[in-house]
């Protein structure tokens, strides 16, 4: 909500505070402000210019040379291409040397030969939003409605000198989206009670019950449903300080009846309505539910198909309204309109929401109803729509409002007691700056027996028990102003839990080996859910997504991060290296929460390193990938646990480039290059992913990390080549060697692949260096021959391994 500054001047005496000093102590009540607009910023001598005569260009047939009156001794002559441009108008005029919007620089020229000093704008050239232009300037120059005086700045006549205070206003505080409502919020922060205009109406006309009809038939859902007829209006654009008050909140002026049901709605944060009445069929207003795909155009000209769930407007026979939401362009106020019927009602929230949601219809009066209104000032704001268009519509008043329904709720009373306010906050509030706080909020109350009694008027529905009492208490007092204190009694030394340390250390491995963690949506596609899942369950969805691209709960994290890469790809970032940790979701039954299990990804393509002097790039591979693998699980302790599965599960991996990850049996998770067609379908480059199921790593027992002293005697290091078959792996090898190699036999490492016609059909070469080393003596050339020779034969013996 843009809080006008001078508009709320005139309700509160603001005590000439700069609008951005205000903006600040706003905040420390606790209502955020987003920023302070200026209008005017930027933009430097322009000015209103009376064009006195006009004539065609000479060389083009839509260019007018006018003369304008500027305010200097003589009047100089503009080239203006605009279509409604023409003699005795008041319009904008950027002199030369001026800035318009945009920061353009306006010069003196030529335009086809003949002189131009300055332009002749339109309120888009000097930073009006297109939306709120008035229809009749959309593609012309402004025209002032009455006559100006020439030379002066513009900024006053427009509104643009104001300032307007941008409230982000949470849920809760939806009474601020009214103009009374953001008074009384800043009348309490300045100790200023707000002043509002008195409501008085003429009601000139016939009786209200002559003229119309009304009945509710979902009363539960319409707790407030008030009609009044004004006859006689004279249709016609409405004066210009109600037009800068609309256009300032990003409101279009329509006409002086539609504009005075925005303003109204601005104003108090009351949403009405106007119908034509003679469009009306019946004269009898019946407010119900739809029938199930019954058709409404509504007033943007869509055709809305209807359910039985919207609760509409009708006029006893056809829907005129979507209630709360919009208007139906049948009933539509125009220039031809002379008797009007204005609504001012409260619907049910819920109801709204879910009619607003199903139709993708979000207005300003349905995001009000959604949130809450003022239910107190319903009946008043109505009779200040009326009052405003007897006065600039020249209408006739019916006599008294016709209620369909009115059930006003009861002012909440809520005891608050001073010594508690003080014990949860931590200060030494008096009992009299509290009273102080409630009067300044326009709270009623008593105090009886050191605690008061607190009446809380409608308008703040908020509020409902003792806390919310002591926060307003709070906030007014100065949320700058409370001590900062530690609780009284015994305290819990905070810490993390087992979970917690594992993912902090899971997220230090991988950035430590150059990734970068990201955070995706935990809602994908419907055919992502249960991709990279060896064991899918039934898709979680949403019954109201926002997007098709975010309708379902992920089974998966490596689906987010193709996403991820896809967005890097698109803005030309090639080299990819990324991780995530999150929780899938895997479906239990249709009643219970589904199984959230926490998990880490890693993605990583491009090049691992990029060409230079001394080197040329190397696109990333699997090894890398498994190296960064191989070092996570080196520092939980389980780099001898897990082992590698070759495996064609998963449809969404390179059959020849995966592997399962297992621990005692138990599937950890998988790590591969994506399959090349995914690839090719998704213009991915080769991309390599890896996932973890951390819960069965929290479930398993962690060995602890012992430090050793360096080995005091020399190592021994041995070499073996081998031929075997080219299914052998090398685990099976290594295990071998391992099992076989002795106690003093510390590592295994392959240093070279070698496969070729030389070697043999479906063979392969492997060779590998053996470390050995006895920490309490030196080893001799007998005991590591010994292990050497027991390692070859159990090689010979069990893979047909041939030693080279």
């Amino acid at each position: 909500m843009k809080i006008s500054y001078q508009w709320l001047n005139s309700f509160v005496n603001l005590q000439e505070i700069d609008p951005q000093k205000l903006a600040d102590q706003v905040s420390l009540t606790g209502i955020e402000v987003a920023g302070v607009i200026a209008p005017d910023e930027g933009l430097k001598k322009i000015v209103v210019g009376h064009i006195l005569s006009t004539q065609p260009h000479p060389d083009s047939d839509h260019l007018t040379l006018c003369q304008v009156d500027i305010g200097e001794d003589e009047p100089v002559q503009i080239v203006c291409g605009a279509p409604n441009v023409a003699t005795d108008q008041y319009v904008i005029v950027a002199l030369p040397n001026s800035r318009i919007s945009g920061n353009v620089k306006i010069k003196r020229g030529k335009m086809r030969g003949q002189a131009s000093e300055g332009m002749i704008c339109s309120l888009q050239e000097i930073g009006f939003s297109d939306s709120v232009v008035p229809k009749e300037f959309q593609n012309g120059i402004y025209v002032f409605p009455k006559a100006e005086s020439a030379g002066q700045p513009v900024f006053p006549l427009l509104g643009m000198d104001d300032r307007m205070i941008d409230f982000d206003i949470t849920p809760n505080r939806a009474d601020t989206l009214g103009m009374h409502g953001a008074a009384w919020e800043v009348g309490a922060m300045l100790h200023e009670r707000p002043q509002f205009p008195e409501v008085e109406v003429s009601e000139t006309g016939q009786p209200t019950g002559d003229l119309l009809k009304v009945s509710v038939s979902e009363k539960n859902l319409v707790p407030q449903y008030l009609l009044k007829v004004v006859q006689n209006v004279e249709i016609k654009p409405s004066p210009l300080w109600l037009q800068i008050r609309l256009w300032n909140n990003g409101i279009r002026p329509i006409n002086n009846v539609v504009d005075v049901t925005n303003f109204v709605l601005l104003e108090y944060g009351q949403p009405l309505h106007a119908f034509d009445y003679d469009k009306l069929t019946t004269h009898e207003i019946l407010v119900r539910r739809a029938q199930q795909e019954e058709p409404m155009v509504t007033l943007d000209g869509q055709t809305r198909t209807l359910t039985s769930e919207d609760l509409v407007i009708t006029d006893g026979q056809n829907p005129v309204a979507i209630a709360g939401v919009m208007g139906g362009l049948s009933s539509e106020i125009t220039a031809d309109t002379h008797n009007v019927v204005l609504e001012s009602a409260v619907f049910d929230g819920t109801s709204i929401r879910k009619t607003a949601q199903h139709h993708n219809l979000h207005t300003e009066a349905s995001t009000r109803f959604e949130k809450g209104i003022d239910q107190g000032s319903v009946t008043e704001a109505l009779q200040r729509a009326v009052q405003l268009l007897e006065k600039l519509a020249n209408g006739e008043s019916s006599q008294s409002i016709l209620v369909g329904n009115q059930e006003l709720p009861e002012e909440k009373q809520i005891l608050m007691d001073p010594k508690r306010v003080n014990h949860v906050l931590g200060t030494e509030i008096s009992v009299a700056e509290m009273g102080t706080i409630l009067d300044d909020l326009g709270f009623g109350y008593e105090l009886k027996a050191e605690k008061y009694s607190v009446t809380v008027p409608l308008r703040r529905w908020d509020i409902f028990i003792e806390a919310d009492l002591i926060e307003e208490i709070a906030r007014l007092h100065g949320y700058d102003k409370l001590p900062s204190t530690l609780p009284v009694g015994i305290q819990t030394v905070g810490g993390f839990n087992k979970r917690q340390l594992l993912i902090r250390e899971v997220k230090q491995s991988l950035l430590a080996n150059g990734l970068d963690e990201v955070i995706s949506y935990a809602l994908v596609k419907e055919n992502e859910a249960a991709a990279f899942t060896y064991d899918p369950t039934e898709n979680i969805e949403l019954d109201w997504p926002m997007t098709q691209d975010h309708a379902v709960l992920r089974q998966n994290l490596i689906s987010g991060l193709l996403n991820d890469l896809q967005y890097n790809l698109a803005r030309k970032q090639s080299n990819v290296a990324i991780f995530e940790q999150g929780n899938i979701f895997q479906k239990v039954n249709d009643t219970d929460q589904p199984t959230e299990v926490p998990t880490v990804a890693v993605l990583w393509a491009g090049n691992v390193t990029d060409s230079n002097w001394i080197a040329k790039d190397r696109a990333v591979d699997f090894y890398d990938l498994k190296g960064v693998l191989t070092n996570l699980l080196k520092t939980l302790g389980l780099a001898d646990r897990v082992t590698y599965v070759a495996d064609q599960t998963l449809p969404e991996l390179h059959p020849g480039r995966s592997a399962k990850l297992l621990i005692d049996s138990q599937t950890l998770g998988f790590i591969g290059e994506v399959h090349p067609s995914l690839q090719h379908d998704r213009q991915l480059p080769p991309t390599y992913v890896l996932q973890l199921n951390l819960q069965l790593i929290l479930d398993q027992k962690q060995a602890s990390l012992v430090s050793q002293s360096a080995a005091k005697y020399p190592a021994v290091e041995r070499d073996l080549a081998l031929i075997v078959d080219h299914q052998v792996t090398n685990s099976d090898i290594s295990d071998l060697i391992k099992s076989n190699g002795g106690k003093y036999l510390s590592d295994v490492q392959i240093f070279d692949v070698f496969t070729g016609e030389v070697i043999g059909l479906k063979k392969k070469s492997l060779a590998y260096r053996l470390h050995f080393q006895n920490p309490a003596a030196t080893l001799t050339d007998d005991q590591v021959t010994q292990a050497m020779d027991k390692i070859q034969t159990a090689l010979q013996d069990q893979i047909d391994a041939q030693i080279r």
